[in-house]
């Protein structure tokens, strides 16, 4: 390590919820995630997931390709796999250190380096404040390690959260995002999501939003709070995973495909033209190609405004990866692909039901291009682009989509 100040790089792998908590300790360090370069770095943060057999190695790859940078930099490792696998992650090389405790990392930091160095270049702009509210789980699905990892459900006490949101708010933020590990699971001694929404919303935060809600928990309830809240966001991401009956038993997913689609029409009946987005797992063990067609089918009866596919990556220590006929790898991918096909066509097909609505787009970069223009998402998180002379990132611009350029993007003007 050189005499000069070090710097810190985060390598953030996984969820929304590992984002947010490597903002949590970037801020703590004393630099805006993801710090430096990697290649600049002293020391790399390797925030780690381990849903899947793939994520596992996917983060270990992270870990030796951190060891290998040419300032050969401390490397910390922590995140869920550091929960489960710490001397696994440890034997990687002897400059690895493991935390999983992601509350502690930033003493690390400090009793190793002292103070760190801020990120070179100006800090960008705050648009998006992601705050975590809650982690655990309790489901316990059969392709899962999440509540091995990260235990049951806890909260974030509701007092702490609003005065997270007052803070983002004071310092800019256009829009607040609610995540954790499974939302709906959200109780503060009796503060339960529906009443959290409310109390956020108070802080005059512009555009509110779930980060994602399983279907048991899109309730009446829920979209009654959400209704009264003027800077709610109508977009939510259910996650489906099959959309066969059969595959979502085997899952131990605690809902069929029956009561995904009311959670579905309960929404929709709530907030007109709201986007649903989904989570889908290609070839879980035993998927038949009968089955596969059932989720096929069931996908393009719902429609979606996005998909996030995954082929199934077995991941050891949980039921699923123990099960008989495992879907070939060959066939695991060519199913996905069908499914992404799929999501594509319906996320266009999303896009250019908005043609012609006025929206609003939450300004997060500004394009290179003649004539100047400004990309962002709208409340629905549809992708969108519109020409503009001075919007800058954080801002709020109307605006009315006119044509969806590929994939999915809306391309619009400036409302009047």
């Amino acid at each position: 390590m050189t005499d000069a100040v070090p710097r810190v790089a985060f390598v953030t792998l996984g969820c929304k919820v590992n984002q947010t908590e490597s903002e949590a300790v970037a801020a703590e360090v004393g630099v805006h995630a993801p710090g430096c370069a990697l290649a600049d770095a002293d020391v790399v943060i390797v925030n780690t997931c381990t849903v899947t057999g793939e994520a596992d190695r996917k983060a270990r790859k992270a870990v030796r390709h951190a060891l290998g940078l040419a300032r050969e930099p401390i490397v910390i490792a922590t995140g869920c796999l550091a929960t489960l696998d710490a001397d696994g992650l440890r034997r990687l090389g002897d400059r690895v250190l493991v935390e999983a405790d992601k509350t502690a990392v930033a003493t690390l930091v400090r009793e190793r380096v002292g103070t760190v160095a801020e990120a070179v270049g100006a800090r960008p702009a705050r648009t998006r404040a992601q705050l975590k509210v809650q982690d655990g789980c309790d489901v316990f699905c059969a392709y899962c390690i999440v509540p091995h990892a990260r235990g049951l459900p806890r909260a974030v006490p509701a007092a702490l959260v609003v005065a997270e949101a007052e803070r983002v708010v004071a310092a800019g933020a256009a829009e607040i995002v609610l995540t954790g590990i499974n939302i709906g699971r959200y109780d503060d001694r009796g503060t339960r999501l529906p009443q959290l929404l409310r109390r956020v919303a108070a802080t005059g935060v512009p555009r509110l939003r779930v980060s994602s809600i399983e279907p048991g928990d899109v309730t009446d309830e829920f979209l009654a709070a959400a209704q009264e809240i003027a800077a709610f966001c109508p977009h939510l991401h259910v996650p489906l995973q099959s959309g066969s009956d059969a595959v979502l038993a085997r899952m131990g997913r605690p809902y069929t495909t029956s009561e995904f689609a009311l959670a579905t029409e309960r929404a929709r009946k709530a907030f007109p033209g709201v986007a649903i987005s989904t989570d889908l797992i290609a070839g879980f063990p035993g998927e038949s190609g009968a089955e596969h067609a059932e989720t096929l089918a069931f996908v393009e009866r719902i429609g979606f405004s996005r998909l996030h596919v995954f082929r199934y990556s077995a991941r050891p220590g949980t039921p699923a990866a123990a099960m008989p006929e495992q879907v070939a790898p060959a066939v695991r991918s060519v199913r996905a692909a069908e499914l992404r096909s799929l999501g594509e066509k319906q996320a266009r097909e999303y896009a250019e039901s908005r043609l012609g609505r006025e929206d609003e787009l939450l300004v997060e970069r500004v394009m290179t291009s003649t004539p100047r223009a400004v990309e962002g998402t709208a409340r629905e998180y549809v992708r969108a682009r519109i020409a503009h002379t001075t919007a800058a990132p954080g801002e709020l611009v109307r605006f009315v989509g006119a044509r969806v350029d590929h994939p999915a993007v809306l391309i619009g003007e400036a409302a009047e």
